[in-house]
C-alpha cells in the first residue's frame, strides 16, 4: 500500500521561465533522467518523481527558483520536452501539464497504450481518478491546475499534480506512485505536499472508510435530522480529523527568495565542495584544462551527482542544490551559463559512452557523490554568505544571466557585503549597485 511520505509548503510565484533557461533545463533534465535509468532502472526514476523532497531538489539543481511552486510546472515541462524524443529508448512517457494540457492527459495515455501495447484506457481512468481524489475526496482548499502523468512501457506510473490557494498565496503538490497501489480511495498517496491548513475533509484517508460507507447509507434516507446525527457521530468518533502530516517529515519552503544559511545543511555543502576539489583533478583531468570554468563545473557536477545517486534523506535542504547553477531570479546568484553548459556536456558525454559499455565517466560522477558523504564529516569551507558573495563576484566570468539580464563585470559595480546586507526586506532580487 502506497503511503504519505511528507509535505511541503510552496509559495506561489508568478512569471515564466525564459527560453535560455527552459532549453537548458530540458537538456539537463533529460540527461540526468538517462543517468538514473542507466544506473537504477525506470522504476527508480518513478520513485524519485514521487518523492517531494527529491523533486524540489531536482528543480533547484536545474536553476529554477529553489523554493517556489514554479518548480513543479517547469520541471514537468522540461521533462516532457526532453524525454519525449527518448521515449523509444527509455520506455518512459510524460503526459499532461498545466491548464489545458492537463485535460489532454487521458487522450495521450490512450494513444501511448495503442502504440506500446498497454491498457491505455485503464491508465486514462487512473488519471481521472487521481485528479478526482485530490480535487473532491481531499477537500483542503487547493484548486488543482496542474497534472503530470509519467508512465513506463510496462504500465507503471507516477503522478505529480498541484493545486493553489490564492487567498493564502500558497500551493500544494500531490505525488502518486502506482507501485503498491491497491485502492484509489483508501490512503493511496505516495505524498501530499503542502502547509497544514487546519481541518480538512480527507475521505481518501484509510481511517475515513466508515465515513465513506456511512455516506452511502445517509444518501439512501436523506433526512436532515439523520445527516446531523451522523455528522456529530463522525466528529465524536474522530473520523473527520485534522490532516495528519504534522507527524511526518515536513518540508517547509520559506517565502524569502534569497538563500540563507538556515536553508542549507552546511556540512553537506562542504562535503560537496571538498569532493569536487579532491576527486575532480583525478576524475576529470581533461575537463579541468578549460581555464577558469572546469573546477567550478566539477562543483556543480558534485551536486548533480547527488541528485542522481543520493539517498532520500539527503534532500531535506533543497536550497543546497541551487548552489550548483544559481537561479533565474538571481538567487542565490545568476545562472552561470558557461558552467551550466559544461555540466550538460560532461553528463551527456558520460551517458553516451555508458550506452557503449564505457562507464568510467558515469562511475566518476558516482564516486563524487560517495566521496562527498565521507568528507562532510570533516570538511570545512566558506560560509554560505561568503560562497554566494564570491559567486556573484565571479558571475560575469561564468556568463551569469538572470531574468534581469546578463551580469555586468565586477569593476562596474560595488562589491556586495552579505554580512551587512539585509536580504529579508523584500523578495525583489534587485541589481548590483553601479558606481556613478
Amino acid at each position: 500500500m502506497a503511503r504519505r511520505t511528507g509535505g511541503a509548503d510552496l509559495p506561489l510565484h508568478g512569471g515564466s521561465v525564459p527560453k535560455w533557461l527552459a532549453d537548458r533545463m530540458t537538456r539537463l533534465g533529460a540527461v540526468m533522467s538517462q543517468a538514473i535509468v542507466h544506473h537504477y532502472g525506470r522504476d527508480e526514476l518513478l520513485r524519485r518523481l514521487a518523492n517531494p523532497f527529491w523533486f524540489q531538489s531536482f528543480g533547484a539543481v536545474m536553476g529554477m527558483d529553489w523554493h517556489s511552486s514554479g518548480i513543479t510546472t517547469s520541471v514537468i515541462g522540461a521533462l516532457k520536452r526532453g524525454l519525449t524524443p527518448l521515449q523509444g529508448e527509455l520506455g518512459i512517457h510524460v503526459c499532461g501539464g498545466r491548464g489545458s494540457h492537463s485535460r489532454k492527459t487521458p487522450g495521450e495515455l490512450i494513444a501511448i497504450g495503442d502504440r506500446v501495447g498497454i491498457d491505455g484506457a485503464a491508465l486514462a481512468q487512473s488519471s481521472r481518478l487521481v485528479a478526482k481524489v485530490d480535487s473532491a475526496a481531499v477537500q483542503d482548499g487547493f484548486d488543482l491546475y496542474l497534472h503530470g502523468f509519467f508512465v513506463t512501457d510496462d504500465g507503471k506510473w507516477a503522478v505529480v499534480q498541484q493545486g493553489m490557494n490564492d487567498a493564502r498565496k500558497s500551493a500544494r503538490r500531490y505525488h502518486w506512485l502506482s507501485e503498491g497501489l491497491t485502492s484509489f480511495v483508501d490512503d493511496p498517496h505516495a505524498a501530499i505536499d503542502g502547509d497544514s491548513q487546519g481541518q480538512i475533509v480527507n475521505l481518501a484517508d484509510h481511517r475515513a472508510k466508515a465515513s465513506r460507507d456511512g455516506q452511502l447509507d445517509i444518501l439512501s434516507s436523506l433526512g436532515p435530522d439523520r445527516i446531523a446525527r451522523e455528522f456529530a457521530a463522525l466528529e465524536r468518533g474522530g473520523l473527520l480529523l485534522p490532516e495528519p502530516q504534522g507527524q511526518l517529515p515536513f518540508l517547509v519552503m520559506p517565502g524569502h527568495h534569497d538563500v540563507r544559511p538556515t536553508d542549507i545543511i552546511a556540512r553537506r555543502l562542504h562535503g560537496n565542495l571538498a569532493a569536487a576539489a579532491d576527486n575532480g583533478p583525478k576524475d576529470f583531468p581533461s575537463l579541468l584544462l578549460t581555464p577558469g570554468v572546469g573546477a567550478r563545473t566539477v562543483q556543480a557536477l558534485a551536486m548533480v551527482a547527488e541528485v542522481v545517486h543520493g539517498a532520500p534523506f539527503r534532500f531535506s535542504d533543497p536550497a543546497r542544490f541551487s548552489i550548483a547553477h544559481g537561479g533565474k531570479d538571481r538567487h542565490p546568484y545568476p545562472v552561470p551559463i558557461k558552467v551550466y553548459d559544461e555540466t550538460i556536456r560532461v553528463l551527456k558525454s558520460a551517458v553516451q559512452k555508458a550506452k557503449l559499455g564505457r562507464d568510467e565517466e558515469l562511475a566518476a560522477l558516482q564516486r563524487l557523490d560517495a566521496q562527498a558523504r565521507q568528507l562532510e564529516r570533516t570538511a570545512t569551507g566558506p560560509s554560505v554568505e561568503q560562497l554566494i558573495a564570491d559567486e556573484r563576484l565571479k558571475s560575469h566570468s561564468y556568463g551569469g544571466r538572470s531574468v534581469f539580464g546578463i551580469e555586468p563585470p565586477p569593476e562596474s559595480r560595488i562589491e556586495e557585503a552579505p554580512a551587512q546586507q539585509d536580504l529579508s526586506l523584500s523578495d525583489a532580487p534587485g541589481r548590483p549597485i553601479r558606481r556613478a
